[in-house]
Order: C-alpha cells, then structure tokens, then sequence
C-alpha cells in the first residue's frame, strides 16, 4: 500500500465511486472505510486510518454519498473527536444541489456532539488549465477559490 510513505492518522477518501460499502483491515491494521456512491457512480467518501490510530475507532458511517463520519473513542457519553470527510458539490452543480449539501453538512455538523470536530475533503478546488504561466497549480489543477468560497458551519 502507497499510505505506508506517508506519515498521516486519517487520510479523507473523496470521489471514491464505490457502489457498496466497505470497512477493510489490512495486514498491517490500517483501516479503510468506504461509503457508496449515488446512482450515477458521483460521490462516495471515506477514511484511510493508520495503525496507531486505529484503535481509537469508534464508528464511520456515511450520512449522505458526498459526507461521512468517523467517530474516534468516547470520553463518557461523548465522543472525543469527530472527522467529517466532505465531497462538496462543484460550482458548476445547479445552486439547489449545491445549497442542499452544504444544508446537509452544517445538520450533520450541529447533530453531532464530539467535544473536538474536524471538517476534511475538496471544498472548493477550482480546476482547470492555467490562465499564465506563473499561476500556482498542483498539477493540472488550479489553487484557487471557486465561487463558493466560505460557506462551512
């Protein structure tokens, strides 16, 4: 596996197409979490969890095909930490898909009672070829807003 060059805890999975769910262990303990996409294969999202971390897993679920929630070990009645991993909707989405997720994910958000939360995923890349050579790309993709901008809980 190409994680192990990688010095993470969680990694957020977006876009990951999968039409069921997963929950994988590995060899080496990392856990993988996948949740499904929607009809047309867009969507899907999950959490790659190293092996130190792991153990600290509570749940993943997946609330919607572009949010999930990895819940980590609670603390009494409450959880610790919650990581939310997000595959927000492009601009280019009609502005009710786009007002609707990001309603859902302020719901999921406020519903949850983690002491710490953590939103991750692709907010708001906007891609596209460069416009001059010295705009700033991380390799076809640009790095820059997209008309969205700040719209998180």
């Amino acid at each position: 596996m190409q994680a192990n060059k990688i010095n993470y805890d969680v990694i957020g999975l977006t876009e990951t197409g999968q039409r069921h769910p997963l929950n994988a262990v590995y060899e080496t303990l990392e856990e993988l979490f996948l949740g499904t996409c929607d009809s047309r294969g867009v969507g899907g999202v999950g959490a790659l969890v190293n092996t130190g971390t792991a153990k600290n897993i509570d749940s993943f679920e997946q609330h919607m095909t572009r949010i999930g929630r990895l819940r980590m070990i609670k603390c009494g009645p409450t959880p610790a930490l919650t990581i939310f991993v997000a595959n927000a909707t492009t601009s280019s989405n009609d502005k009710e898909e786009v007002e609707a997720f990001y309603m859902d994910q302020e719901k999921v958000y406020r519903e949850d009672h983690a002491f710490y939360k953590v939103i991750i995923g692709d907010f708001n890349a906007k891609v596209g070829p460069r416009s001059t050579p010295e705009e700033l790309h991380i390799g076809t993709h640009a790095l820059q807003w997209n008309d969205q901008e700040e719209r998180l809980p």
